[in-house]
């Protein structure tokens, strides 16, 4: 069987986030989970994306005060370790090495805790309105390099932030071609072994 070659990796704007810590020892990366974020709800950022709201909540500057939504916000300390934006573009907030503050309360496959053993990448978005393809171009890139760069992910162990905290939350909601994205990536995953 031939060896896959080793996908590369999307270009990635780094926007450094003190959100994040070490993960536990045990805590090897065996999870993607996808999620979506607006600020506020369904209102998106106008690149260039440093600065909006989302940027701002993941790097620690959101003020409060900016928007009547934003009051349950205060003190929240929390960051994916990517967001895509709707024209595409990949911010990193923290390494993927590290534990991001993405998944809250979570369980996956009778495991709590997602944050120590995921990965979690952000779309700019909300659960009602369609995704833009340039992101879901951006997501298969980088979800092909993921999985070739940590072994223990599978397409199987690809889910939605609604997946490992039912009843909590709903994202990536309806509107996310989970067909159309799983699709891709075992296309991409098969091309790569050819």
């Amino acid at each position: 069987m031939k060896t896959a070659a080793q996908p590369e990796c999307p270009p990635l704007l780094q926007r450094p986030s003190t959100h994040f810590d070490e993960r536990p020892a045990d805590g090897s990366i065996s999870l993607l989970v996808i999620h979506n974020i607006s600020l506020p709800a369904g209102s998106f950022a106008a690149a260039p994306q440093q600065g909006s709201h989302v940027d701002n909540l993941f790097c620690g500057t959101l003020d409060c005060t900016a928007h009547p939504d934003f009051a349950s916000l205060q003190g929240l300390r929390v960051a994916a370790h990517c967001v895509i934006w709707r024209d595409g573009t990949i911010f990193q907030y923290v390494p993927f090495a590290k534990r991001a503050w993405h998944a809250g309360k979570s369980e996956f496959a009778g495991r709590a805790n997602c944050n120590d053993y995921s990965i979690g990448i952000e779309l700019e978005g909300c659960d009602n309105i369609p995704y833009t393809e340039k992101q879901y171009q951006s997501l298969i890139a980088l979800s092909h390099f993921l999985l070739a760069s940590y072994k223990e992910i599978s397409p199987q162990r690809i889910v939605g932030h609604c997946d490992i905290a039912p009843g909590r939350k709903t994202d990536p909601g309806p509107t996310f071609d989970w067909a159309y994205y799983r699709a891709a990536i075992e296309a991409a995953i098969k091309e790569s072994r050819e």
